[in-house]
């Protein structure tokens, strides 16, 4: 596709994704799609990130993945190819071109059920791979997105279409430069599904205590192979990804439950409320209370 061609598509999704977006949320009309729109640079965001992959139509993004650093921006495509707590943050964004950025949610059993479906040469997978990587956009990825993006136009067609459209954008990032990784934690005998499985333990067990030999012994592999392997494909440690848990749930409970400090470290697991506040500060740079004082103060406009 000529370099013309690929900046129209470019500005139809800005275009939409600028009309419909609103600042305080991301969630749009037709499930599994999400649409961002940001007018100034932000502060470092912790979240729970699902298999996603997302376009950014203007402006800058950087996402943090353990020690790992991933910047990307307009002719870009970051993939997220299995639950991963992460830390992001808009580099570029203005009032006059604000960052806009569309996203796809990866359902595991409709990508299963396509990878059934396909040859097995569409894509090789490859051992210790990251899960989330930053890859050059195709045309036809991006044409598909487009398309389901244009269906925010015409809301009776969302039910028929927008199911056809989510299998034609899985195939094409099955069949693109991400296809190896999605296949990496998908394909059930790969020391990548056994992560995912084991990515799935910690997320519905992150208030438990942590033994490493169970959790091998669970997803069915030794415990160095584990941490190889986990690491590999997380950048982070089984340890270090519960923790990460543990802390957004934290914060989360403080802001939008109202608990205090000693109950929501209580909650996640923490026995020591001294050794909750020395790991919180570390991830969030402030102690409990004081960052969910600050959280909660409105900025002063300038």
């Amino acid at each position: 596709m000529s370099a013309p061609a690929l900046a129209e598509i470019y500005a139809e999704i800005a275009q939409i994704v600028a009309r419909y977006a609103r600042e305080d949320a991301i969630e749009s009309p037709i499930d599994g799609l999400f649409i961002v729109k940001r007018s100034s640079p932000t502060q470092p965001l912790h979240a729970h990130q699902r298999p996603s992959f997302w376009l950014v139509a203007q402006g800058r993004k950087c996402v943090k993945l353990g020690e790992d650093e991933l910047h990307y921006g307009v002719g870009d495509c970051l993939l997220v190819a299995l639950d991963m707590p992460m830390t992001s943050r808009i580099t570029h964004a203005t009032e006059e071109e604000p960052h806009l950025c569309v996203g796809v949610e990866i359902n595991p059993a409709r990508l299963a059920e396509l990878m059934g479906r396909l040859p097995p040469e569409t894509a090789a997978p490859i051992d210790g791979i990251r899960g989330v990587a930053v890859t050059k956009a195709a045309p036809a990825l991006l044409d598909a997105a487009l398309r389901l993006l244009r269906l925010l136009d015409r809301p009776q067609d969302v039910a028929a279409l927008a199911p056809l459209i989510e299998q034609e954008i899985l195939y094409h990032l099955l069949s693109g430069p991400c296809g190896a990784r999605l296949l990496h934690i998908t394909l059930a005998e790969g020391h990548g599904h056994r992560v995912t499985r084991a990515v799935a333990w910690l997320r519905d067990h992150f208030a438990a205590t942590l033994r490493i030999e169970a959790l091998a012994d669970h997803v069915g592999m030794s415990e160095s192979s584990l941490h190889h392997h986990f690491k590999a494909v997380t950048g982070m440690t089984p340890m270090q990804y519960q923790k990460q848990l543990r802390l957004y749930e934290a914060r989360r409970l403080m802001l939008v439950e109202g608990l205090d400090v000693g109950a929501a470290g209580f909650h996640v697991g923490y026995q020591s409320p001294s050794q909750f506040s020395r790991e919180y500060r570390r991830l969030y740079g402030l102690p409990p209370a004081r960052d969910v004082e600050a959280l909660r103060t409105p900025v002063a406009a300038e």
